[in-house]
């Protein structure tokens, strides 16, 4: 085994750290997830905080573990990369990390360092950013996220003494793993023109953070504490620094110079280990292996906690509520286009917990010896036959769910959108439990199509949807989203294993480029990805001309009530002047 090469892919989502050992062909020959550490407010629902000492000691135990697991000795690991949430790390010019959490603590040395994506402090920020008219609101789809880091840094600026805010630096997650692991700061490029106002072919902007209040941060134009000043900034999978340093090696169990590929978000890294793949439609493979053109028509949807939409073009292709286009993020040369949903995995988890007959589900899946899922889907499927429906959409034709819970982050962009359901009734049993399930998974599918529509509709050309995360496995969402969307959905081999595969091409990337000296280019990435993405299983559009029209109405509804409590909101805002 020692003979083959080897390559750490790490994976830091919103709760856990993974690392996976993967072969040349993507073969993932040993995975160890921890779990990670997230403090909530319990007076601010808005507040997420995590830490960095706590997810790198994460690492350092997972990674440990899959060498033992595969009895691969480290010399024969030739590279790693890391995939992180977009969230704010700060530290001082040492490394250590710096407190972010409000009140006397704040800008001291301590733990809770990291404000995590899901983190909704910063809305005044956020709306000040907005109000300037900057070019860098360009790149974002017109309108700035307060999950994004450039509130969040402002909103640290307003609660931390000056001196303390002069002595951090600010990282993209992703970014601050790698510098972590090798001592080298340089930023990348996905974490620096995705999250933190760096715009494509132009840069920081002087005007911009003078506008805002954060004059400071440009620093003579060396943006120190911001890093990605003066062309130190690398594309995905660019080796950084000279890789792993001796005290990081030491702590992960590897070798001091292993190479380190700089980083991607966490979804971008799903994105690199999902679309390259060929498909099996009908248990047959497709023999033909996909161009790098291809790519630009294969949407990755990277489903977790929330769902992130990531397509690649030539051009940069501006779409109004969709983040980017963001330059070289991924290839060189090669632009982005970001849409999301903030809340989809955590959405559906929150309906089923919060109605009055899961423990009725919970004793039924525990007395079945079954999973909550399953149960739900058969719950559907006798409702079906009670109500000779053709499918579970005819189930839910009078109700109808719009699914903002926690914001609109696309294509509308606007932080302050709810959720909603009309055409509730007296019924709080387990049919009701199961058809408020299936509706909020209609309700994503519908949104979803609504991200695709706007994204062709200014230019893109998106003809398939290659899924990853937890959602992959549910089937009948997924035949769902190929039915609503009009378009085949790909599901990857392993629905878990797509980021972290996407992080460990990273590693191969960097160490490949540092052995040919000198800088992988597009097409030369794109064949690692395509010699290590696994074949994924094709599920085609099914609807029956019946359900399409159902289906078809139910968009249009989804469509009108966005405009209607737009409508409603500014009603009331006038009311209460």
């Amino acid at each position: 085994m020692s003979n083959e090469n080897y390559y750490i892919g790490i994976d830091v989502g919103t709760g856990s750290a993974r690392a996976s050992l993967v072969k040349n062909n993507g073969e993932v020959v040993a995975s160890s997830t921890q779990d990670t550490i997230t403090w909530r407010d319990r007076q601010d629902h808005r507040i997420f905080e995590q830490s960095t000492n706590d997810i790198w000691s994460k690492i350092c135990i997972a990674v440990k573990e899959v060498l033992s697991q595969s009895r691969v000795p480290a010399s024969a690991v030739k590279g790693l990369g890391f995939d992180a949430t977009c969230s704010l790390a700060v530290s001082d010019f040492d490394g250590k990390p710096v407190t972010v959490t409000k009140g006397k603590d704040i800008g001291n040395i301590g733990d809770r360092n990291i404000i995590l994506w899901a983190d909704h402090r910063a809305e005044k920020e956020a709306q000040l950013i907005n109000s300037t008219g900057s070019i860098v609101l360009n790149y974002v789809g017109g309108t700035m996220s307060l999950e994004m880091e450039v509130p969040k840094i402002l909103w640290l600026k307003k609660n931390m003494k000056p001196e303390d805010f002069s002595r951090c630096q600010f990282f993209d997650l992703p970014d601050f793993f790698t510098y972590k692991a090798t001592g080298d700061n340089t930023r990348s490029f996905c974490s620096t023109t995705c999250k933190c106002s760096f715009v494509p072919d132009k840069g920081w902007q002087e005007e911009f953070f003078t506008k805002i209040g954060l004059a400071e941060l440009i620093d003579g134009g060396d943006y120190k504490q911001m890093g990605a000043a003066k062309g130190k900034i690398l594309t995905a999978g660019s080796p950084v620094g000279q890789g792993l340093s001796k005290q990081a090696a030491e702590e992960l169990g590897l070798v001091e110079g292993t190479a380190v590929g700089s980083g991607l978000i966490d979804a971008y890294a799903g994105w690199m280990g999902t679309v390259a793949a060929r498909y099996k439609e009908n248990g047959k493979l497709s023999d033909v292996l996909p161009s790098l053109d291809e790519s630009r028509h294969r949407l990755a949807a990277v489903a977790g906690t929330s769902t992130c939409h990531i397509v690649q073009s030539r051009e940069g292709v501006f779409v109004d509520g969709v983040w980017g286009p963001y330059r070289d993020a991924a290839f060189p040369g090669w632009w982005m286009n970001e849409g999301g949903q903030s809340s989809t995995g955590q959405l559906i988890d929150f309906i089923i917990t919060t109605h009055v007959a899961y423990p009725e589900l919970q004793e039924r899946a525990k007395k079945e010896n079954s999973n909550i899922h399953q149960v739900l889907l058969e719950v559907l499927q006798q409702l079906c036959k009670e109500h000779h429906a053709e499918t579970f959409t005819e189930l839910t034709k009078d109700i109808h769910f719009y699914p903002d819970f926690h914001g609109n982050r696309s294509p509308i962009a606007d932080s302050r959108m709810r959720g909603s359901i009309v055409g509730l009734e007296l019924d709080s049993g387990l049919s009701d439990l199961a058809r408020k399930y299936y509706l909020t998974l209609e309700a994503i599918a519908l949104q979803t199509r609504h991200i695709v529509d706007e994204m062709n509709a200014k230019g893109h050309a998106i003809t398939s949807i290659y899924m990853s995360g937890g959602q992959a496995k549910n089937i009948p969402m997924m035949q769902l989203f190929a039915d609503t969307c009009g378009m085949p959905v790909v599901l990857p081999f392993s629905h878990s294993a797509a980021v972290v595969l996407g992080a460990a091409m990273l590693g191969r990337i960097a160490a490949e480029a540092r052995a040919l000296k000198g800088p992988e280019q597009g097409d030369d990435m794109w064949k690692i990805m395509v010699e290590m993405t696994p074949a994924g299983t094709l599920i085609a559009p099914a609807a029956s001309p019946k359900v399409k029209k159902l289906l078809q109405a139910k968009y249009k509804i989804f469509r009108e009530t966005i405009e209607i409590q737009k409508r409603w909101r500014q009603q009331m805002e006038e009311a209460a002047r």
